[in-house]
């Protein structure tokens, strides 16, 4: 079957909203009731579900996917299918690969289209990509509100009909691990003329139980008045080690000067003795204690 392409050329500004707006038009046409009505019905009658790993949904996905793909090659060789043009061209098509993606809606087995010379670098499904669409981002939603790597493949499984391997979902977790190590890490400015340091209960999935724990936070004001979240640590006792680790830490990370320091009155004295201490020995800086109103 021979498929053709349309060279757009370069489209003008005020020809972009015109082609925007019919092709919407056509795809409101396409997803009519009347022609979703008929697609359930023959689905129906042919024992096909709507969902699952060889449902309705998944099916168009491949559909999509292989039809963007035959397009994408068209593109790189210069011809589309069958075209005599492609004779003597010195590349050309040279079968398919099988593939086996996952997207939110399931797996899906696809056939990639190869090239002669292996230059062909599909962009819709990338080469050694099997991910598509926010499976990694659901992954990271799962593992936020506390789930395991192996709760989580369960989960995928049994929802989704997905079948990710464990060492897959570590892969995914530990980028956002790798994140948060940079961001605790990263160089701070030097002076903050204003440093608040407060805390904030909230709960954590520890062991397998949720519990309350307090996260104490250092803000700093920077000189045009811009606030940083400077670090945060997860601490049940707060005392003069555990504020002395954390000026030293922010310290080592490039802070020298905080002109003014907030916190409330608990643990008052110990943060601002520590923070005069190690930001910066000599004169005494600024310590404001600010107390709830009774």
């Amino acid at each position: 079957m021979t498929t053709s392409t349309t060279q757009t050329g370069d489209v003008s500004d005020d020809e972009q909203p015109e082609q925007a707006g019919s092709a919407a038009q056509r795809l409101g046409e396409l997803l009519e009731p009347e022609r979703i009505d008929a697609l359930l019905a023959d689905a129906e009658a042919a024992g096909v579900a709507i969902d699952g790993p060889d449902g309705l949904i998944s099916r168009m996905i491949k559909a999509v996917l292989e039809r963007g793909l035959e397009v994408e090659m068209a593109d790189h060789l210069g011809y589309d299918r069958g075209d005599p043009a492609g004779g003597g061209s010195g590349n050309s098509r040279n079968g398919f690969t099988p593939k086996t993606v996952i997207t939110t809606a399931g797996q899906s087995r696809i056939e990639v289209p190869r090239d002669r010379n292996g230059s062909f670098e599909p962009q819709l499904v990338p080469k050694r990509t099997r991910r598509l669409g926010s499976t990694s981002e659901m992954i990271l939603s799962l593992y936020a509100r506390g789930m395991t790597t192996r709760d989580i493949k369960a989960h995928l499984g049994e929802v989704y009909g997905v079948e990710v391997s464990h060492e897959t979902v570590a892969k995914v977790t530990d980028v956002v691990i790798e994140e948060v190590r940079s961001w605790q890490s990263r160089p701070v400015e030097e002076v903050y003329p204003i440093v608040f340091v407060d805390g904030i209960r909230i709960k954590v999935r520890d062991s397998g139980a949720v519990t309350n724990k307090v996260a104490h936070m250092v803000v700093g004001v920077d000189v045009d008045g811009f606030k940083h979240v400077l670090g945060i640590w997860l601490q049940d006792n707060e005392g003069a080690k555990f504020w002395l680790s954390v000026f030293t830490e922010l310290r080592n990370r490039g802070l020298r000067d905080a002109l003014i320091v907030c916190c409330d009155g608990t643990g008052a004295s110990t943060t601002s003795s520590q923070s005069a201490h190690v930001v910066k020995p000599g004169p005494p800086r600024i310590m404001r204690v600010l107390r709830r109103a009774r």
